[in-house]
């Protein structure tokens, strides 16, 4: 007979294909929970199946997120109340961390329960840049709001993870690369599924692969950091170097145009005292 687990809340890391990769702990812990807070009943109630159990469910979603968070923390104090996602870890890409925040305020203890994670497996299926990394979620559906969004990463040098789905896919591709620049890419769809596939190229190249043949299932949109840019030609640091002095003192100058073309302020403070 299985332990009773002590009251809390415990954040359960799903599948998100193969229901192999539950862990034991998880499988545990989704057997013994008073309770499991879910997306969609239908899709953990196949999960619980899988591992011959029925469990209470409730319901937690970002429709009834706010009114539902006040019962399920009531309950930690006294029953063990999981929370699972339909696929993958928790909190990711849904208002669980509102759930965790007021949980702990309320005083009640957290337990992580890790395992899959549609974001991590895309970036170990992409051979992409790994070090640094930044998740995005969906990018907005408008295109100006899209635009904003993507004008805020542009210039940083991470590794960029999105989620999409398959009737986007070939616009969302091509406003990246009209946003960010023509950069390496992979489109990543099905992780651990029977027709997992990772395609890989530049973002035009995969903008027009999937132009007229969008793909189903659950996909995930690796972009790679931008390149190194380019030194900017000794003539245009003197230019604007120049133009800079004519308006301020060679201190000011030089830090202006260092900001302004990348390089570092004191090669440009030294050239600014040559052309003086």
């Amino acid at each position: 007979m299985s332990e009773k687990l002590p009251p809390g809340l415990y954040i359960v890391a799903t599948p998100i294909g193969n229901l192999s990769d539950l862990s034991p702990r998880a499988a545990e812990t989704l057997r013994t929970a008073d309770l499991i807070a879910v997306e969609d009943s239908r899709v953990t109630a196949k999960l619980l199946h899988h591992i011959g159990v029925k469990r209470p469910m409730a319901p937690y979603h970002d429709h009834n997120a706010d009114r539902l968070r006040p019962e399920l923390i009531a309950r930690m104090a006294h029953e063990a109340v999981a929370l699972v996602s339909d696929a993958g870890t928790p909190l990711i890409s849904d208002p669980g961390y509102k759930l965790v925040r007021d949980a702990r305020s309320a005083g009640m203890p957290v337990t992580t329960i890790p395992g899959p994670s549609a974001v991590v497996a895309a970036l170990t299926l992409a051979g992409l840049p790994t070090d640094r990394f930044l998740f995005l979620g969906f990018l907005p559906p408008k295109a100006r709001a899209r635009s904003a969004a993507l004008a805020e990463v542009a210039s940083l040098r991470a590794t960029l993870v999105l989620y999409e789905s398959g009737p986007r896919l070939a616009a969302s591709l091509a406003a990246l690369c009209e946003g960010l620049g023509d950069r390496e890419a992979a489109v990543v769809r099905e992780i651990t599924k029977k027709f997992e596939e990772t395609a890989t190229g530049t973002l035009s190249e995969l903008a027009a692969r999937y132009a007229d043949a969008p793909p189903k299932g659950e996909i995930v949109i690796v972009v790679g950091p931008p390149g190194e840019a380019e030194a900017p030609a000794e003539a245009d640091v003197d230019a604007a170097l120049r133009e800079a002095m004519t308006r301020l003192s060679t201190s000011r100058a030089a830090a202006e145009v260092a900001q302004a073309l990348g390089i570092p302020r004191r090669e440009v403070y030294e050239r600014a005292l040559t052309l003086k």
